[in-house]
């Protein structure tokens, strides 16, 4: 066990004796260990998590929005039998802050750790969709009447579509290695569909589409379900929470949760829309959403999966162009062929789209 790390745990409030400490590997963004403690006889396990102040150069404001959510979510939910599993739980520090800043410049945060739940990193079958569906509506419809507008932008512009584009046209110029000429078929695809991927950004900054608290990253491996699989309790890993259209949420559902593998297959063949998984999720989120959700919104439910796929396709090539910057990659061309099957999986939304509306 770290010393180091029991040392950190001093600073929050956690009754009783630090037992074990155990690295968690399973994140890709903050360096994650699950602490086990001994309070009267009973073992409470909790999540440390060193935040990456990097990617999230304002870790306060993270914080802040992440305590704003839950503290209204968990006013919802308090008279659920189980509702200490129902929402992520902020383990204050001792002078009550959301989060420990140590001596050499680390924020360091503390939750609650939700016990006898399971994840998916994929969609198993037809009902787990729409379960995945129903969790993110359930998600929307807690936070139908928080006022969006008070949460800190954590990543500005992180939806902006028009500001992805003007990336994509600056890493043209850049032309790492002059790799401009290896992408002409997949710059001419996106340039040809700049126009309608726009569509849903221009809507929510007109205020055709009302401002809403987004979890932003919807995949099914931030839900957690009960220990049988077969309901979904709560939405996890909230560094991302904004405000934006519920619109982006449900396009990334869709973009993966539909798809039949996932953005690294470079096999093409093998990238296509479960049309069944699509109409699935869609259900799932309107058996809670249906009544909150405006016209406008409904009619671009099966469009906002196309628009989050070709926001996808851009920032990869984008990113290829510029000499890999931003995303990690494990061969050359990695970046390249993500974009080739975020492009493969529209064309596939495409092919399909009489059954998805």
């Amino acid at each position: 066990m770290s010393s180091d790390l029991v040392l950190i745990l001093k600073n929050f409030n956690i009754l009783g004796s630090c037992e074990k400490i155990e690295i968690n590997t399973t994140g890709h963004i903050n360096t994650t260990f699950i602490c086990s403690f001994l309070f009267k006889g009973i073992i409470s396990k909790y999540t440390l998590q060193k935040i990456n102040s990097y990617v999230f150069k304002k870790p306060f404001e993270v914080m802040e929005n992440i305590e704003k959510v839950t503290s209204h979510i968990q006013e919802k939910v308090k008279n659920y039998e189980d509702a200490s599993r129902r929402c992520l739980r902020i383990i204050s520090t001792v002078d009550e802050k959301p989060c420990y800043l140590d001596s050499e410049g680390q924020y360091w945060r503390v939750f609650a750790f939700i016990e006898h739940v399971c994840t998916y990193n994929f969609i198993q079958n037809r009902n787990q969709a729409w379960l995945f569906g129903q969790a993110v509506g359930s998600f929307h419809l807690l936070l139908d009447d928080f006022p969006a507008e008070v949460l800190h932008d954590t990543i500005s512009n992180f939806h902006n579509m028009n500001k992805r584009y003007g990336q994509l046209e600056e890493a043209c110029k850049v032309n790492y290695e002059n790799r401009v000429m290896q992408v002409e078929p997949e710059l001419k695809f996106l340039m040809k569909n700049q126009k309608r991927g726009c569509v849903i950004w221009d809507c929510f900054m007109d205020g055709s589409l009302k401002t809403r608290v987004t979890h932003n990253d919807t995949k099914i491996n931030n839900v957690l379900f009960n220990a049988k699989g077969n309901e979904a309790l709560c939405m996890i890993d909230f560094d991302t929470i904004m405000k934006g259209s519920c619109l982006f949420d449900v396009g990334d559902m869709l973009r993966t949760g539909a798809a039949t593998s996932d953005e690294n297959e470079v096999d093409l063949e093998k990238v296509n829309c479960d049309v069944y998984s699509f109409r699935a999720i869609i259900d799932g989120y309107l058996n809670k959403m249906n009544s909150k959700l405006s016209i406008k919104e409904k009619s671009l439910l099966v469009e906002s999966g196309r628009t989050m796929t070709l926001i996808m396709a851009v920032r990869f090539l984008s990113d290829y162009l510029i000499g890999d910057k931003y995303y990690r990659i494990e061969r050359e061309k990695q970046n390249l062929e993500r974009a080739k099957n975020q492009i493969k999986l529209i064309k596939s939304f495409d092919e399909f789209w009489d059954k998805l509306i």
